[in-house]
């Protein structure tokens, strides 16, 4: 015991003194518990101090019991990581690859239920089968390759220990079921538009989409905070207009008063962690309305109210004493004009659709055009852990087939979370031009995206294909959003493909489509407070598109959550306990301006999300979530929007007015499952 001491003080102390019996006998307790010598405490020690700061970190005994608490977290963090390997090695251990083709129990649906016997009076003679391994490859140390594209849901590969083909087998029960469908009456041709002469349709951006070529990374603290000062002013002249009110009207809430104000800001939560409650709501205000500070709200159990972090709103009340502003009225946000189209123009579409859906000197059409065809899709578009993107090639067959009009592609098309990229096992099959041990992002995108896209496009020239970005796409130089198109010419795209920025506003002939690849629904439904009418109400989905609509905004969420609470992707490391995150919603705050709606409310808002796929009229605009292509061991959805005709009646020409579009009146959406025709 004398030795250690000895060693001990040899090691700690400093030179003008010994250490202290209490602090001696912190670290031979240490020593004990974690069965280390004197030496190698002494490196966890210097660790601990680099980490603390060496400078302030000093030998007493506090610190040695913070010291002793921080080795302990740590072994308990390596012990609860031992554990997870330990399950998850017990859960896949036994699970079977054989290919389906072989007989193989894919889904260890018939572990322990069947013979491992060899069959008897093969076909071909043979009366030994090769057995199946029915151990999962570690993914570092075997590699699978792709070895063709087929048409079906099987993508083969080679296993790297034995050549017996494996399958990578996504179930594809309901293929090309309707899961969901609004304007059921309006009719969804399956036979293609007669062949013409040039497109069927025109696309005009509404995006200044050169203003999205931004530096990230770069943010400035003076520019978001004016970013968001100027959303909170820009709603009080809005709703100024809007209802007619006097400057006086308007107040600041965190000023005490005994006199109703309308009080404009941004709902924010004073708590640090958790979910918005009643209990922690507060108002944001701009340094114009409010000096940029924040007042509780008080709001009574039976109102009605639905909030979320970073929403706009308009409440009307009084802080009587200076401690909180209650809430006696929430005034409704007005909603933007819908877009509309000059009967003109609509006559000129019509034509290009292959024939007059109006009649110069009738009320009614007398022929209606074959109607436009849209699909719209969302990645990712392969399962997990392989790269197979037969759900992409199936829904290019279909739009082959269909002769659709546009196919609309929202990223991401290689994400950060799929195994497979992040840990760089992308292997190209031998017909790439290109070296398996040289291929890179750009040149897996075009073996798997690339190609098939030019397959389409030299089946049906007159497609127009939209690729939107995503924040969590591996391939995309711009990492912030709202974010900047995808290169086109690297890529090597075809002539017919264009490549958006995220989110995008496009007019398809006289249909005004907005698209964002930021999952904003599940951000809303993450931290979303509601009280009265609105907590009852069945229709989440709808509801929460609802909020969308009225902030004029594609990601109106602010602060977005953190990335802890968000689903975790599993991670398939080396030791097999990595754990990865989301990319989550990387905003770059100066520039969210570049995420509001431009001018009116689009006709039809594309808004992908992992909650469940629906397509719904919300306020005069058609909200589409068409939901993920591929799932990890299944194919996911996608929707076909068929847009009829607008008919112009002689009254309506003759006034040669603006005419609202009206898409929710005339435009089927289906979402439906991918596979088959």
């Amino acid at each position: 015991m004398a030795d250690l001491e000895t060693e001990l003080n040899e090691l700690f102390s400093m030179p003008d003194g010994r250490l202290s019996t209490e602090i001696l006998g912190e670290m031979q307790s240490i020593m004990r518990l974690h069965s280390i010598s004197p030496q190698e405490l002494m490196y966890k020690w210097e660790s601990y101090s680099i980490k603390m700061g060496a400078e302030t970190t000093q030998l007493d005994l506090k610190t040695i019991r913070d010291f002793k608490k921080d080795l302990q977290d740590i072994l308990e963090r390596e012990s609860r990581g031992k554990t997870h390997v330990a399950s998850a090695n017990k859960k896949t251990g036994a699970t079977p690859r054989a290919g389906i083709g072989s007989g193989g129990d894919v889904f260890g649906m018939l572990d322990g239920l069947v013979s491992s016997t060899p069959r008897s009076g093969a076909v071909n003679g043979s009366a030994i089968k090769r057995k199946s391994n029915f151990e999962t490859p570690a993914v570092k140390s075997n590699k699978q390759h792709a070895n063709s594209s087929p048409s079906g849901f099987e993508t083969p590969h080679t296993n790297g220990d034995s050549t017996t083909p494996v399958t990578t087998s996504i179930i594809t029960d309901g293929a090309g079921q309707i899961q969901e469908t609004i304007n059921a009456h309006l009719d969804a041709p399956e036979d293609a538009p007669p062949k013409l002469s040039e497109p069927r349709i025109k696309i005009k951006s509404n995006t200044e989409m050169q203003k999205f070529a931004y530096k990230s990374m770069a943010m400035k603290l003076s520019d978001a905070s004016e970013t968001l000062d100027d959303r909170i002013d820009d709603f009080v002249s809005i709703l100024q207009a809007h209802y007619s009110l006097p400057e006086s009207s308007f107040g600041n809430p965190t000023a005490p008063s005994t006199s109703e104000i309308v009080a404009v800001g941004r709902i924010a939560s004073d708590a640090t962690e958790g979910k918005l409650h009643p209990a922690n709501l507060v108002l944001e205000t701009s340094r114009r309305t409010g000096a940029g500070r924040r007042i509780p709200l008080q709001i009574d159990d039976h109102s009605n109210y639905d909030f979320f972090p970073g929403q706009i709103v308009a409440l009307k009340g009084m802080n009587a004493n200076g401690d909180a502003f209650r809430i006696s009225e929430i005034i409704s946000i007005p909603s933007l004009p819908e877009a509309a189209t000059l009967p003109s123009d609509i006559d000129l579409i019509n034509a290009r659709l292959g024939s007059s859906a109006s009649a110069e000197d009738s009320d009614e059409p007398s022929e209606s055009p074959h109607p436009t065809t849209i699909l719209v899709a969302s990645g990712p578009y392969t399962p997990s852990p392989t790269l197979d993107f037969t759900a992409l090639h199936a829904l290019l067959t279909r739009a082959a087939t269909l002769q659709a009009d546009a196919l609309l592609l929202l990223g991401p098309f290689l994400p950060f979370s799929h195994p497979a990229v992040r840990h760089g096992e992308f292997d190209l099959p031998s017909s790439a031009p290109i070296a398996p041990d040289q291929a890179t992002l750009v040149d897996v995108f075009r073996h798997y995206i690339s190609a098939p896209l030019h397959r389409l496009v030299q089946q049906h020239p007159h497609i127009h294909i939209i690729l939107v970005p995503s924040t969590d796409d591996a391939i995309a130089k711009h990492v912030s959003w709202p974010q900047d198109r995808l290169q086109k010419k690297e890529l090597g795209l075809a002539r017919q493909v264009s490549c958006v920025t995220n989110p995008v506003t496009l007019t398809l002939n006289d249909v005004a489509i907005g698209m964002s690849s930021q999952d904003v629904l599940s951000e809303i439904r993450a931290q979303n407070c509601t009280g009265g009418k609105a907590k009852m109400e069945r229709d989440v989905l709808g509801r929460m598109a609802g909020l969308v609509v009225q902030q004029r905004h594609f990601f109106p969420v602010f602060p977005p959550a953190k990335r802890a609470p968000l689903p975790r992707e599993e991670g398939e490391g080396e030791d097999g306990d990595e754990e990865r995150l989301r990319t989550g919603a990387s905003l770059d705050v100066g520039f969210l301006k570049l995420g509001e709606f431009v001018g009116v409310r689009p006709d039809v808002l594309v808004l992908p999300s992992v909650l469940n796929p629906f397509a719904k009229v919300v306020q005069g605009t058609t909200v589409i979530n068409p939901g993920t292509l591929s799932k990890r061991r299944a194919p996911g959805t996608y929707a076909r929007m068929t847009v009829h005709a607008r008919n112009v009646i002689v009254e309506e020409r003759e006034r040669g007015e603006l005419l609202g579009n009206r898409v929710y009146e005339r435009c089927r959406v289906d979402i439906v499952k991918i596979g088959g025709s």
